[in-house]
């Protein structure tokens, strides 16, 4: 049976009464995709997940990016967001839907259709602030999925007094991402002190025994504080990602 068959004996069963309109939905919720050939574009990822596909454009040509672009913008109609992106990237997506937003620090654009109606609490720390970057394109994720969120940057372990202004806030927290380079020491710390899951990100920010950050990952990784969650290097997506998705279940906001 081809799946223009098996999405028409569905309908056929919900129109006799045989299947319920939430079963149906939950059958044809993961068919529908535009083959662009160099790419499956995914319009039911809202959806299923909350949040609808992102582009990651490091490595994609303009044509290809604004190729994606436009299917996202044809057939869905939550928000839009494009990671690693340039000001060419940019100015390319700026010229398909003028509510185009640049934010330079995280390298990401947002296409804000619907603003939503933010909920919750999501706190956002950098060790550094060459860590910005990273901790930006977690709070652009976490706010895009309608999370409340704060941000408390350049507080890391080098002068551990600078979080402690911060420790009621971080309290009412539902989930914290904590974005550090170096040693990434500032997720042990922050995990041994929060109530809620952390999400470290370890950056690429250090010397050179720091690896590209690799010594930051392998130290959040062996946490000895309970509750801490990692994510790969400069991963501020995922890292903001399963933020929201943690702040919306606490929240009790519809799946």
């Amino acid at each position: 049976m081809d799946i223009k068959d098996w999405v028409m004996e569905i309908l056929s069963k919900v129109e006799m009464g045989g299947m319920s309109a939430s079963k149906a939905f939950e059958s044809l919720k993961f068919l529908t995709f535009s083959d662009l050939e160099f790419a499956k574009v995914d319009h039911l990822r809202e959806i299923r997940q909350g949040f609808c596909e992102v582009v990651f454009c490091e490595g994609k040509s303009i044509d290809q990016i604004t190729k994606i672009t436009e299917s996202l913008l044809e057939n869905n109609a939550g928000n839009i967001m494009l990671t690693r992106a340039g000001e060419e990237v940019f100015r390319a997506v700026e010229a398909l839907d003028k509510r185009a937003t640049y934010h330079p620090e995280a390298k990401a654009i947002t296409i804000t259709r619907e603003a939503p109606e933010e909920y919750g609490l999501v706190s956002v720390l950098s060790a550094g602030t060459s860590d910005i970057g990273v901790a930006e394109e977690a709070r652009i994720t976490a706010n895009l999925m309608g999370s409340k969120v704060e941000t408390f940057y350049d507080v890391g372990v080098a002068g551990v007094h600078r979080l402690s202004p911060y420790l009621e806030a971080l309290d009412k927290s539902n989930a914290i991402v904590v974005a550090a380079g170096m040693d990434g020491t500032l997720a042990s710390l922050v995990g041994g002190l929060a109530s809620c899951p952390v999400i470290a990100v370890p950056t690429s920010i250090g010397y050179g025994a720091s690896m590209g950050g690799l010594a930051a990952l392998l130290s959040m990784l062996n946490c000895c504080a309970p509750g801490v969650a990692v994510v790969n290097i400069d991963n501020g997506f995922g890292a903001g990602y399963f933020a929201g998705l943690v702040n919306k279940m606490v929240s009790g906001v519809p799946r």
